[in-house]
Formats: C-alpha cells, structure tokens, sequence
C-alpha cells in the first residue's frame, strides 16, 4: 500500500486507531508487520511519524473503548497539562462494567453514574474537580495537595469550590480527597511551592499566606511572596535553578532584595535540595527564623507527621 493510498484513507492514521478499524478502512494487514506502524498498545497503532506524547497515549487508550468511555485520574491530568507523576498506566472510565477492555498499561473503571463528562483537547475527560477525587484514590496526601493547587489556579476556581465538590462526593476515596482538599490554596503558582507549604504545615509550624502582596501606601503591588508571614516580615520563598539562568530576573531579584532589606524584611530562601534533600534543615531554618522574629504559637518541637511525605532522596 503506497503513502498516497496510506494518506487517502478514510481513518485518520496519524492518530490512535484500532487494528480492526484499519483493516475496514482498506489497510492491507500485512504492514502491521512492517515499520508504518507503531503499536501502542495491543491492537491499537499509530502512523511512526506521530510522535507518541501524552495525549496520544491517552487517545489510544479510549481508542479500544465505546466513544461514551472518557479519561479519568491521572489521564485526565495529563490532557489538562496538571502534574500527573510517574504512574505508567492510562485510566479510562465506562459506564457499564461490560464495557471495560484489558490491556496491559490500560486499567479501566466503571463510572459513578452521577459522573460528568467533559472535553478537553479534542478528548472526553473527566472534570477537573472530580478528577481531583479520582485521584485521592492513587496519590499522596502532598501530591494530590499539589494538583489541587494547580487545578485552582489553572481554570479559576476556589479552594472553597473543591471542598465543596469533595463534600458532596460519596466515591470510596472521598474522605481522603476532603482531607486533602482542606490544605488546596488559592493562587499557587507552582508545585515546589506547594510541596514547601505543606512540608512547613506538617510539621506543625504556623500556615505562611499565599502570595502575599506587599504595597506601597497608594496601593501599588510593590512585591509578591511566595509564602509569607506578613506580621513578622519574614518570607520563605521557593528558589528555581531558572531563576539564576535568567539574568533579568536576577537583577530584579537584586533589587528587591535591597528594598526588603532597608524595610527589614527577612527573605529565607529555600531551593530543591532543602525539599527533597534536606528537609529536616529546611524546617529548621524557618523554625529559627520563626522564633527569633517574635512568632506565636511555634512549637518547642517539630510534628513528625511530615517525615513520610518527604524521604530524603
């Protein structure tokens, strides 16, 4: 079969396709045993010239299913772009148990049948607040903290909605989804950010504020924090490694520096390795600098409830 009769299909190759569906379109079999093709799963392939990312792992998942099935958990995280981690599995959700379809790296669910739907990037996908419950049933405490960060910030919605929608669930995993909705913030801007968060409220310090805005006296945003602890000046903020590359950002980081420092704020700056790395420093460093700041309610002696979330790697 020649690349103008393998174009002239009337099935989209350059997408995820059945095998069975190709052969109706009038590909020869034969060259499924070839180099045309990529297999992507058992029986579901791809032109080699597609590039197999995320979202086409995900539509070669639903490929196999009834059009109804959608992606759900950490499938759905990955078309809406959100932090999805290292799980090598798509997840589709049916609505009838008949439905489901095996696959090795494909496990498929039956909906809830109050269950919604929605489309995203050409593909049926859970909505974002129930995927956050979905995933409650895979993720960590601070994982799932982190893609609920994310999904507040990505599509506009409040912390106060996702605790509303986990309340109201009646999945299996909805306790866990509550708890963790109960820690989501507004305006995260990034996932270190909320990792550092809720390594400081695992351990039993004081909650810093969210990107706390300083402004002049006409109201003008001077700065934005990270984390910050306005009464006592002091701020802990999240150090990328692009921050360094960008000079630019260095220099403004510079003088901002110097504005804090004549204003006598305190700037504890916490990077990578003071997470995944050196946890325990870290929390001791803005203990230290909780005290000597004249902070209230800062226990004697750090909670342990962190130290699970975060093994030093």
């Amino acid at each position: 079969m020649s690349a103008q009769a393998l174009a002239e299909a009337p099935l989209d190759l350059s997408r995820p396709f059945t095998r069975a569906d190709a052969i109706e379109a009038g590909v020869d079999p034969r060259l499924f045993r070839g180099s045309r093709f990529r297999r992507i799963f058992r029986g579901v392939y791809v032109l080699r010239s597609t590039p197999v990312n995320p979202l086409v792992r995900t539509q070669a998942a639903l490929a196999i299913h009834s059009p109804e099935a959608y992606a759900s958990h950490v499938s759905a995280a990955r078309v809406y772009r959100l932090p999805s981690f290292s799980f090598p599995d798509e997840h589709v959700t049916v609505w009838r148990q008949e439905d489901r379809r095996t696959r090795p790296g494909i496990r498929a669910h039956v909906a809830d049948p109050r269950a919604r739907v929605t489309t995203h990037r050409g593909v049926r996908v859970s909505p974002p607040l129930q995927m956050f419950v979905d995933l409650a049933s895979m993720l960590s405490l601070v994982d799932l903290v982190v893609v609920g960060d994310a999904v507040l910030k990505m599509f506009g919605m409040t912390a106060e909605q996702l605790v509303t929608c986990c309340a109201s669930s009646t999945a299996p995993h909805a306790p866990v989804a509550r708890v963790a909705a109960s820690y989501v913030r507004d305006e995260v801007d990034s996932p270190m950010e909320s990792r550092l968060r809720m390594l400081i409220v695992l351990a039993g310090l004081p909650e810093p504020e969210v990107n706390y805005e300083l402004r002049s006296t006409d109201g003008r945003v001077l700065a934005r924090f990270d984390l910050c602890y306005p009464r006592l000046r002091l701020i802990v903020e999240y150090d990328g490694r692009q921050h360094a590359e960008d000079t630019t950002q260095w220099h403004h980081d510079l003088e901002r520096r110097e504005y804090l420092d004549d204003e006598h704020w305190r700037i504890l700056v916490v990077t990578a390795k003071g997470i995944y790395q050196e946890p325990e420093r870290t929390l001791g460093r803005i203990r230290a600098a909780l005290v000597s700041r004249g902070g209230a309610g800062v226990p004697r002696r750090l909670a342990e409830v962190w130290r699970p979330h975060f093994p030093v790697r």
